[in-house]
């Protein structure tokens, strides 16, 4: 029988109530992704085991937003070792890859770096952090974490309505490229019968399950080092990309120490730069120098505006590969830097540059068990799909992170070989007096640090429930300087914003604000999750 309803259609507003669990708990954008983590759960794994096998799951159930090609970041509470963890597994430009190369090799005159094509490719880090996570902190097996995504891959599951809706737009964006033979393995394995699905429509990825197979048993070196990694040269040779076996076979996940700043007796966690949690943080650090009392009103999403766009000028100015940074972390996350900022600002919206500190289309998934493990985790193809490029007969799908790099040599973040690039990615942890409260993120290019000070503020400051901190009326702050608000905003705050100088305009696409989870755990173990209603979030628990 055909359904007669458009599962978009969302005439009502619903509610949702956070979720409790006692044993485990794995928060994902797509259903089948939390059932892969909680399959693994009760097959013995522990919480770094299930996000492993939820991650690996979201490069099937949600290709639209990440992939097998796709790089990755974790923050880990290890409960054996009383210590939180950061893994930064963003890859480097490739080698040959240089400013001089790219101005040479471009068909076009627009100075800047594509985001289709090999070009943009740099080196995938997501099969390493899986290994890297397994190996490390895991209790199974990576192929026995793996398994629930081969499963997925090769007998299929059913297209959610916001991944129908989101793998459509891609189609229409790529369709311009069927012709072309380096797209032409992207539509082969993304729309074999020449459309994107819709929802409902069972979805199987062949060769994603070949692929995942290979990582899981040979512990990803497959990948880097094997068979996968001399196929993914020779595509590269053959359209004229710079990836090479060499740059996969010499890449490395590099185990960080997270950043971290006091806000009101909380602390909040996140991965240094290349990230941008530092642009989040370095926001929290000027808002902490006010009260805030009231959530709505014109003054608190006034100083939170500002406050964002401080930051954000000071990262696009600094932030990049910490080896070509000429800041350090410490010094943008200086708490006198944050109230002279804060000093800064006045009643009506400015545009702000950046100052001198003193010198001194993304998935997100969280899970807990119940030893006190805990994991946020964040994993992407930067835009949609990525590059557009999947290598032929392997599913693998490769981000376009390069795209981010300037062809300015004299940018901060221009392209070098072998360089990390700003990454946009970035997963958040909660803490209290050295404690773990719990993982957090919101995911979405630049929206990202943005959804992560909102999302705290909500919790702390106006103590709303996980699942309230993430169902909140969003804003967000844009490049060109205006500032796009949800529907559901209140209306007369948006007209005062903009008597105050903001350029305020209403954005009716819900996944453009950001699709959340976040899970707290209670003073008696008990964890307390929240998913995002804005998209086909899932929380899996027992």
């Amino acid at each position: 029988m055909k359904t007669g309803f458009d599962p978009l259609a969302q005439r009502y507003p619903s509610q949702r109530y956070p979720i409790y669990a006692g044993r485990g708990m794995v928060n994902c954008s797509s259903p089948q992704a939390a059932a892969a983590g909680l399959e693994i759960l009760r097959c013995g794994g522990n919480a770094m085991d299930a996000a492993v096998a939820a991650a690996a799951a979201l490069t099937v159930t949600e290709p639209t937003a990440n992939g097998i090609g796709a790089d990755a970041f974790a923050l880990i509470w290890s409960e054996k070792d009383q210590r939180l963890f950061g893994l930064n597994s963003s890859g480097p430009a490739p080698m040959l890859a240089s400013i001089e190369r790219v101005l040479a090799d471009q068909k076009d005159e627009s100075g800047k770096m594509p985001w289709l094509g090999w070009t943009p490719v740099t080196v995938p880090g997501a099969p390493k952090a899986w290994a890297e996570i397994q190996s490390r902190f895991g209790r199974l097996s990576l192929a026995e974490d793996l398994a629930p995504a081969v499963k997925y891959a090769r007998y299929g599951y059913p297209c959610g309505p916001n991944l129908a809706l989101m793998w459509q737009a891609s189609f229409r964006a790529y369709r311009h490229l069927m012709d072309d033979p380096a797209f032409q393995p992207w539509f082969k394995t993304f729309a074999p019968g020449g459309n994107a699905p819709a929802a409902g429509d069972m979805i199987t990825l062949p060769d994603h399950a070949d692929t995942l197979e290979a990582i899981g048993e040979t512990n990803a070196e497959a990948f880097y080092t094997g068979d996968l990694a001399r196929t993914i040269d020779r595509e590269s040779r053959k359209y004229g990309g710079y990836l090479r076996y060499e740059d996969l076979a010499s890449y490395r996940a590099q185990w960080v120490e997270p950043i971290r700043i006091d806000y009101r007796g909380y602390q909040v966690c996140e991965i240094p730069p290349n990230g941008q949690g530092i642009v989040a943080l370095m926001t929290l650090n000027i808002l902490k120098e006010f009260t805030f009392s009231e959530k709505d009103c014109v003054e608190t999403y006034h100083r939170q505006l500002e406050a964002i766009k401080m930051a954000f000028a000071d990262a696009f100015r600094y932030v990049t590969d910490p080896a070509d940074m000429t800041v350090t972390a410490s010094q943008l996350l200086d708490p006198a830097y944050g109230a002279a900022r804060a000093r800064e600002m006045t009643d009506t919206a400015r545009v702000w540059s950046h100052a001198i500190p003193p010198k001194s289309g993304t998935v997100y998934l969280c899970c807990a068990d119940a030893e006190g493990n805990m994991v946020s985790y964040i994993q992407s193809n930067y835009k949609g799909f990525g590059s557009g490029i999947v290598v032929d007969g392997t599913g693998i799908a490769l981000q376009d992170r390069g795209a981010d790099f300037s062809l300015d040599p004299e940018d901060t973040n221009c392209l070098k070989p072998g360089k990390r690039s700003y990454h946009t990615i970035i997963p958040g942890f909660l803490m209290h007096g050295g404690e773990p409260v719990g993982p957090f993120g919101v995911m979405g290019g630049y929206m990202q640090p943005q959804g992560h000070v909102q999302v705290i503020m909500n919790y702390v400051d106006f103590n709303l429930d996980p699942q309230q901190a993430l169902d909140a009326p969003r804003w967000q702050w844009l490049r060109d300087g205006s500032v796009a608000v949800e529907s559901r905003f209140d209306s007369e705050i948006a007209r005062a914003l903009q008597r105050r100088g903001h350029k305020i305009h209403l954005d009716l696409s819900t996944p453009s604000f950001g699709r959340g989870q976040m899970i707290v755990r209670a003073d008696n173990g008990v964890l307390i999750g929240g998913t995002e209603s804005r998209t086909d979030s899932n929380i899996a628990c027992f």
